[in-house]
């Protein structure tokens, strides 16, 4: 009888074995799942960093480039009422602009 036990607590061994060894299995392929995915987010956090400092750098230009415009302007008004006239021109030309654009594509819109 004590074979018997001996040849059956074998037996059960060599399952649990065998079932620890599948769990392992599954659990590696599992961890290497996850490890895959965590290197794909760090490559696009990567790529989205490297797009906002990007980004940054052209909002930097682009205050300048509006700040001197600002400036430009305020010499331009502070300078008197010779340049009245000018400023007065501009401010209309860009109305007029900023309606032609708009009834273009406000045309354009409804074409389609």
């Amino acid at each position: 009888m004590s074979n018997w036990n001996l040849d059956h607590e074998a037996k059960t061994n060599d399952l649990f074995e065998a079932e620890n060894n599948r769990l392992a299995d599954n659990l590696a392929s599992k961890v290497s799942r996850l490890k895959k995915i965590s290197m794909d987010m760090k490559d696009d956090i990567d790529e989205d960093n490297r797009y906002l400092d990007g980004m940054d750098s052209d909002m930097l230009s682009t205050t300048g480039l509006l700040g001197g415009s600002v400036n430009r302007f305020k010499n331009m008004v502070a300078s008197g009422s010779s340049n009245r006239k000018v400023m007065c021109r501009i401010v209309i030309a860009s109305i007029v602009l900023f309606l032609i654009v708009y009834f273009i594509l406000s045309r354009r819109k409804t074409d389609e």
